[in-house]
């Protein structure tokens, strides 16, 4: 995790910034449309601040990301196995220390809005209006990082919080923002500063504060914060703000208290969330037999050991420390007709998965569905008290690190690399239409679903893995014929009525052919279409004011 210690010397001077002040960054025009939007996120100031940020944290930024890499070679030639670290075990052991108390706001935090990108204007109005208690505001998982999409949402969240939006409540009456950065992992493509790209989370999280920390500080609604994609603790500082840290990485399982340490006094707790932390297995020990993880769709949820204990642990050492523990996001939609039996149905399910989460003892979760919202504020009422659960100890729990490494029992169904392979596809598809998530099936897929469907592609043909169904080997042959055979269903699901279109999809499908192929396990998903020529040739020509998705691929 970068440390922000001077963060608070850039944020104190921001209000002094003026045009008199030398800009030296290079910075793409606006994209068509938002020429308005562009002049109100880009001001003297807002850039200056932007640029003494990034200069003041870009050289440690790319050190962090290094070291990652460093790891991940020192876990690959090695052999080895995280555990808990002998260095920190003085944080751990020491009863006496606590992280200081959230906000009234955050204190009960039952049921938040995920997946809310907030470029999608109509959504985000929905959302600042529902019940809620809170709106992850993500320009990570749910949203696809154009150009475009990137102006649009921070814009959107400017109006929220200078009360602009006029069938809106004020921002101190509506759900408490929790604005989600884009991931270190993730670069901005249209900026540079001394002639390197930007780090897209410091440019979300620069532009964010720039515009709005001050007004969220002075309504006591923030400034409040996901941070993404990390890793280890490490001198983590900030001012006014609080954060919530999404453990979404076996190696932060691990480090889960001193992550709570450094952030002790600005900290909004911890977050679990099953797919980006299955699919870190793949990225850390994919090439080991031991660690197959088996078909998600049939085998691997939140009643597994290792994720049972992830989330125990989770809990344990939040409401040890005095701090949230938040669950993951429901992804059911619900079917309209709410007199249904398929109604009825998705309901007990999501209550039945979610109660789970409530007698593990979690704070709160996330739902997308704004239908959700209500039955699961009524689930908490009913099985929890008060505002919160930290006075769920747990102490009678122990977690060791063989509970945390422990792969669940299972293989690989027909249904379950169909399945993978199309949200993997569809994913893809929904980038290059400039899209973040789509509807499957009944439900939301995000980056986190697509990244545990490719990784487990790309697992089960690494080792070769037989069908349940029929011992037919997973190889490259396979899944080629399958992803033909997937495509059918998929152009109808995605309403393929162009021959662009149509040409788009099977881009889409070329691509993760690709991904899933490659010699060396791609990291992350995101990073891979985020510097992919057909993705930025894509958005260059929406930019341009031309049609997304044009560029050929090789044929399947």
């Amino acid at each position: 995790m970068i440390s922000l210690h001077r963060v608070e010397a850039c944020y104190c001077n921001c209000n002094n910034y003026g045009p008199q002040d030398p800009i030296t960054m290079e910075l793409e025009p606006s994209p068509p449309g938002l020429e308005a939007e562009y002049r109100t996120i880009f001001t003297a100031g807002s850039l200056v601040f932007l640029q003494e940020l990034v200069s003041a944290f870009d050289e440690e930024v790319d050190k962090i990301l290094r070291l990652r890499i460093s790891r991940k070679t020192h876990l690959d030639l090695s052999g080895d196995l995280p555990g808990f670290c002998e260095v920190t075990a003085p944080v751990r052991s020491d009863p006496s220390w606590r992280v200081r108390p959230v906000p009234q706001r955050l204190q009960r935090r039952h049921v938040d809005v995920g997946d809310l990108a907030p470029c999608d204007t109509q959504r985000f109005i929905q959302a600042l209006s529902s019940p809620a208690q809170g709106l992850q505001v993500d320009f990570d998982d749910g949203n696809c990082p154009t150009y475009h999409n990137q102006i649009k949402g921070i814009y959107n969240v400017y109006r929220a919080v200078h009360n602009q939006f006029p069938n809106a409540p004020k921002i101190s009456q509506a759900p408490v923002l929790m604005l989600r950065p884009r991931a270190w992992n993730m670069v901005e493509h249209n900026m540079m500063v001394k002639g390197k790209e930007v780090p897209g989370p410091l440019c979300d999280f620069g532009f964010l504060m720039f515009h709005c920390g001050k007004l969220l500080f002075d309504s006591e609604s923030g400034p409040f914060f996901y941070l993404s994609k990390v890793r280890i603790a490490n001198r983590i500082d900030t001012i006014c703000i609080k954060a919530t840290v999404l453990i979404e990485n076996v190696l932060s399982a691990f480090e889960m208290e001193e992550i709570l340490y450094e952030l002790k006094d600005h900290s909004a707790g911890l977050n679990c969330g099953i797919w980006d932390y299955s699919a870190s297995f793949v990225n850390k020990f994919g090439h080991r037999g031991a660690f197959l993880l088996p078909d998600r769709s049939k085998y691997v949820n939140m009643e597994k050991l290792f994720l049972r204990s992830y989330m125990d642990l989770l809990v344990q050492t939040c409401h040890r420390r005095g701090a949230l523990a938040t669950g993951g996001m429901a992804a059911l939609l619900l079917p309209q007709d709410r007199d249904s039996a398929p109604y009825r149905a998705a309901l007990a399910n999501v209550t039945r998965l979610k109660l789970l989460e409530i007698k593990a003892g979690v704070d709160g979760f996330m739902v997308y569905d704004l239908g959700l919202i209500e039955p699961m504020q009524k689930l908490f009422q009913l099985h929890s008290q008060g505002d919160n659960q930290m006075h769920q100890l747990r102490d009678d729990l122990t977690v060791t690190p063989d509970d945390l490494l422990c792969m669940p029992a299972g293989g690989v169904t027909l249904y379950g690399l169909k399945y993978n392979i199309a949200v993997g596809i569809l994913f893809i598809d929904a980038w290059l239409k400039g899209k973040g998530h789509f509807f499957y099936r009944g439900q939301v897929e995000d980056s986190a679903t697509a990244e545990i469907s490719r990784s487990q592609v790309w697992q089960w043909i690494r080792h070769q893995t037989q069908l349940e169904d029929d011992s037919r080997v997973v190889t490259r042959g396979l899944v080629t014929e399958l992803t033909q055979e997937v495509m059918g269903e998929l152009k109808v699901v995605t309403r393929c009525h162009t021959v662009r279109e149509e040409q788009r999809l099977l881009t889409a499908a070329a691509m993760f052919l690709e991904v899933v192929q490659k010699r060396d396990f791609p990291e992350f998903l995101t990073t891979y279409l985020n510097l992919d020529h057909t993705f930025l040739s894509s958005q260059a020509k929406r930019h341009e004011g031309g049609a997304a998705g044009d560029v050929p691929r090789p044929k399947l």
